[in-house]
């Protein structure tokens, strides 16, 4: 373990490149494809980009080829006035991104509202995967920060407010997601897409969006997804407490549940080499699960 974190470390600054663009209902979607091997696919939360996996995706790829993307409306993907970004279109959007990538069981690790498009994608869009790996995602109600409650009161107020006031609190927000203090470097990459215009209104629109409405249409059916489940959470979480965690992974038959000692919301930061480790140690499972239902597969080995 202690190798890959030092490995992790080394990647801190390295921006993952998003070569390849996806047309999705006249939008563009950005993506990136690294590695060889058996298919793993990475989706990032709100407010950030795939930018978040850049201390992971480079260790991943050493072992599998990793694929990673922009959700609608974030990081380099198309943002636009009137856009719907809720999580009623980034299911819709992932399940296209599948077939594109022509992907029928990935593996698959997936961060907050990532968490939520995955779980959607499986239950609603008859997505299926190899394995899933969910960090502190958004799955159990209630959810929604009293910043995020106001932003929905007031969107046209926040979308705004002087450039150096958005700022100020796009940087307080991003830094409340982390157990540790940011990097100067991490920052930057996260507040970049939603600087300036189209990105400040932008940032306000995906907040406004947010409704809990989405994962309660699939909450009942947590129970019914079809593959091995492992899920992470920071034990130091401060927008999603851990119990949240617990109670999804009692939802989940045979579901594992890890907290991580140290780590907020933004693990990937905090922790990435505990992302890693259970990484590595959960395709095994997904690797079994997958020869268990198709005797005859002839699944790579690690």
């Amino acid at each position: 373990m202690a190798d890959t974190s030092r490995a992790s470390r080394q990647l801190v600054s390295r921006a993952l490149p998003l070569a390849h663009s996806f047309d999705f209902d006249g939008q563009s979607v950005r993506y990136g494809v690294i590695g060889t091997g058996e298919p793993l696919v990475l989706i990032h939360g709100t407010p950030f980009s795939s930018q978040v996996w850049r201390r992971v995706a480079p260790i991943a790829a050493r072992f599998r080829r990793v694929f990673y993307f922009d959700l609608l409306g974030y990081g380099m993907s198309e943002q636009r006035a009137d856009q719907d970004v809720s999580l009623g279109v980034q299911n819709r959007l992932f399940a296209a991104l599948l077939k594109h990538w022509r992907l029928e069981s990935p593996d698959v690790v997936a961060h907050d509202f990532g968490g939520a498009t995955a779980i959607r994608a499986a239950l609603l869009d008859r997505c299926e995967y190899r394995s899933l790996l969910l960090i502190d995602p958004v799955a159990v109600a209630p959810w929604g920060s009293a910043f995020v409650r106001h932003v929905r009161a007031h969107e046209a107020a926040f979308a705004n407010v002087p450039a150096y006031i958005h700022e100020a609190m796009i940087t307080a927000y991003l830094q409340s997601a982390a157990n540790r203090a940011l990097a100067a470097d991490a920052l930057r990459i996260y507040t970049s897409p939603w600087i300036g215009e189209p990105g400040q209104a932008a940032f306000y629109r995906q907040i406004a969006q947010m409704d809990q409405r989405y994962t309660d249409e699939v909450q009942p059916r947590y129970g019914q997804l079809r593959c091995p489940v492992s899920i992470l959470w920071g034990e130091e979480d401060q927008w999603i407490p851990v119990d949240r965690g617990v109670e999804l992974s009692e939802m989940i038959p045979g579901a594992r549940f890890t907290r991580v000692s140290g780590s907020g919301h933004l693990m990937q930061e905090d922790a990435p080499e505990a992302i890693v480790g259970e990484l590595m140690n959960f395709l095994r499972l997904g690797e079994q699960h997958q020869i268990a239902d198709n005797p005859g597969s002839k699944a790579e080995r690690l």
